[in-house]
């Protein structure tokens, strides 16, 4: 297969819902205060069907159950370990929140939303492709909301377990992982299989919707001229995929194993460094920056990786 054509298509496909947002922005038929509330359906009802969807379409065993597990394991050493060479790479220059955002920024990545459909398209033959990405998507905001949000603020008072594996991301995974045990494509009804499908197919098309919206009240000039975001992505799009390809290289996995880690990991920044800017009242323009360029360079950046892939 030319994963370089496939990934290619498939990300400049996702950009391209990024345009009804912005001409709806632009032409005043939707306006950005109304993000507050789609985002919550994206959050709360399309989002975990997607994932739900990803994971009750799997066969049950012991092999893919094993590998599921050492991905979230994989997934949260990688995030963790390149998370610390930053902290001690950067040095004096941590006590800046602008330098922990864009550290943070350079790990937390769209595995979910964006990542999901590539891998699917990647890797037709292989449906443990998408389940890896729910599966990183438990990873990233478990490391979200403890050592990340720690990274953030500096205080530990912010870190929140409860917070990690209590929100609807996780539950939506859980919920699904369980479904998936219980062999449930197997003996769920087609009739919720299908609903649950179409609920978690708009899962991508609406929240490019809500990138391009929040796109079009952006300063082009202060998106592209800015020296934080160019760092973050770069080290969101090139350095942190390389670093996590690297790091499973030698171990004994499948190469679909190790390439969705690659593409996952390749993705751009995630949605939740915003969520987290905006929880503590600092950094909500820059990180909303580093998600928006980092999307818009991901066009070329993940089918360049892509050719690393067999």
């Amino acid at each position: 297969m030319n994963y370089f054509s496939v990934t290619f298509s498939n990300v400049l496909l996702t950009l391209l819902y990024l345009l009804p947002g912005w001409l709806l922005s632009k032409s005043g038929k939707v306006r950005s205060e109304h993000l507050g509330s789609v985002s919550a359906i994206l959050l709360y009802i399309c989002a975990p069907g997607m994932f739900v969807n990803a994971l009750i379409t799997l066969e049950t065993s012991a092999e893919l159950s094993r590998n599921m597990i050492l991905f979230l394991v994989v997934t949260l050493a990688t995030q963790g370990l390149f998370l610390l060479i930053l902290f001690l790479v950067m040095g004096k220059r941590r006590k800046t929140f602008a330098s922990r955002v864009m550290s943070l920024a350079s790990v937390m990545g769209n595995v979910g939303f964006f990542g999901l459909p590539i891998v699917k398209a990647a890797f037709p033959d292989a449906p443990e492709a998408a389940a890896y990405s729910c599966i990183f998507c438990a990873s990233m905001n478990i490391l979200a909301w403890t050592l990340g949000v720690f990274f953030l603020t500096g205080d530990r008072k912010y870190m929140s377990f409860r917070a990690a594996f209590v929100n609807p991301t996780f539950i939506s995974v859980a919920v699904g992982f369980l479904l998936y045990l219980a062999g449930a494509k197997n003996w769920l009804p087609d009739l919720l299989r299908g609903g649950i499908q179409t609920v978690g197919g708009m899962t991508t098309p609406l929240s490019m919707f809500i990138l391009g919206i929040r796109l079009s009240t952006m300063s082009w000039r202060k998106l592209f001229t800015q020296p934080i975001p160019w760092i973050a992505s770069l080290g969101k799009l090139v350095l942190f995929p390389l670093f996590s390809f690297l790091m499973v290289q030698l171990l004994p996995l499948s190469p679909v194993f190790k390439a969705s880690v690659l593409i996952l990991s390749a993705t751009p920044c995630a949605s939740i460094l915003l969520n987290l800017a905006e929880m503590h009242g600092n950094g909500q323009p820059l990180a909303a920056n580093c998600a928006l360029l980092s999307t818009l360079l991901s066009v070329v950046t993940i089918p360049l990786l892509s050719l690393l892939i067999g």
